[in-house]
């Protein structure tokens, strides 16, 4: 009786600890987005994002003084605002983690009734191709401009004078070719610039755009591949052990899926816990890296970076809110206008109802015209095949 108790308290346990996870990581990758706002995760991701680091410093200035305060925040500057390696590291020790866990616990069930011994090869193979892909997104050239190719970029990327105007870089004191942006972690000019990776620590750019979107679709594919095998074993063991049998005819429960899934998942949890762990963590990546891949997707098809979309946004809303001024100030003197002029028969109620706003009338919408653009086909052989590395591009040169 005692040890039933004590398998049921490390099911929910596990359980318990299964949802906290599942919570803290939903909310510190999606806790800002809009359909969040509000709710008790955007409250998650701002105490996980900035309110627990304000407590860290509170906490160490009350401690130590302004000793620990500063020590903290030489940490934080050399974490957030410095090339280092930090994330790089972590993300090697959870991809040889994860693979460690799942071939000690799982691996001893291959071949089984669904899955066959040639798993326990792939499985190397797709992690070994992850990595390989990392590698190279981390550490290839995302683009750099200086004063030897500077010219060429100038050449090949337009200014639209809209979101990029003809001006010279501060630091690197060249001229700025549009698309590109100076990256104060990477201390370096960088073209097409995307934005800096801190899980690379390395710049996404011109020439390793194509690596990351590599490295984001094989990590979506790799993560939901462990996720299906994982589940294919425990379904095979279920067969093997004749649990639904044993469960309808010894213990007379009805064979219906309502009447069996709470056993079936008690007796899971009781002999496979580790197994479905990996696996709820495994499709919970696959579907953040799913999304972010077809953001990022969405902006190759359109020849767009992150950090133009950030661009765009600020100009439209600039241009929004100074059309708005333009036609309320229209509106306005108008409106004044006519209270000058000689008094006119009322408008009938029925024509006011249908009669556009001035502000509709004159229209407030600001279009994007993205001259980047050209088209899914271009759009997506300029990933593949950067300008820069195109025999074209040496003998481009400012006209």
């Amino acid at each position: 009786m005692e040890k039933a108790t004590g398998e049921m308290a490390l099911q929910w346990i596990l359980v318990c600890h299964l949802c906290l996870t599942v919570l803290v990581v939903v909310s510190f990758l999606c806790g800002q987005w809009p359909i969040f706002e509000g709710t008790f995760i955007e409250k998650i991701n701002y105490f996980i994002t900035v309110g627990a680091y304000d407590y860290l410093l509170r906490i160490s200035e009350i401690a130590c003084g302004s000793r620990g305060r500063n020590a903290v925040l030489s940490v934080e500057h050399y974490c957030c605002q410095r090339s280092n390696p930090i994330l790089q590291i972590i993300y090697m020790g959870i991809v040889g983690m994860t693979y460690f866990f799942i071939s000690t616990s799982s691996f001893s069930y291959v071949p089984g009734y669904y899955v066959s011994e040639v798993h326990k090869f792939t499985s190397l193979v797709a992690v070994g191709v992850g990595v390989i892909l990392f590698i190279l997104t981390s550490f290839s050239d995302p683009g750099t401009v200086n004063n030897g190719n500077v010219s060429e970029y100038l050449s090949a990327y337009p200014y639209d004078n809209i979101i990029f105007t003809e001006k010279e870089c501060s630091t690197c004191k060249i001229p700025k070719p549009a698309r590109s942006k100076h990256c104060s972690v990477c201390d370096r000019c960088i073209a097409r610039f995307d934005h800096h990776c801190g899980w690379m620590n390395n710049c996404i750019g011109e020439k390793n755009t194509r690596y990351f979107m590599a490295f984001l679709l094989w990590h979506f594919c790799l993560c939901l591949y462990g996720a299906v095998i994982l589940g294919l074993i425990l379904a095979g063991e279920l067969k093997d052990r004749k649990v639904v049998y044993i469960l309808t005819v010894y213990y007379g429960i009805e064979n219906s899926f309502s009447s069996l899934a709470p056993h079936v998942v008690q007796w899971l949890l009781g002999s496979f816990n580790t197994q479905i762990l990996l696996m709820v963590f495994l499709a919970v990546v696959s579907l953040l890296l799913a999304g972010f891949f077809g953001y990022h997707a969405h902006l190759c098809l359109t020849n767009t970076t992150t950090n133009e979309t950030f661009k765009w946004q600020d100009y439209i809303s600039w241009r929004r809110k100074l059309n708005e001024a333009k036609v309320s100030s229209a509106a306005l003197k108008a409106s004044i206008s006519g209270m000058k002029g000689e008094a006119k028969h009322p408008e009938s109620k029925w024509k006011m109802f249908f009669r556009k706003s001035p502000l509709e009338a004159e229209g407030v919408a600001v279009v994007k015209n993205n001259i980047y653009d050209k088209g899914v086909f271009h759009n997506l052989y300029e990933i593949v095949y950067p300008l820069s590395g195109r025999a074209s591009f040496a003998h481009r040169k400012l006209k």
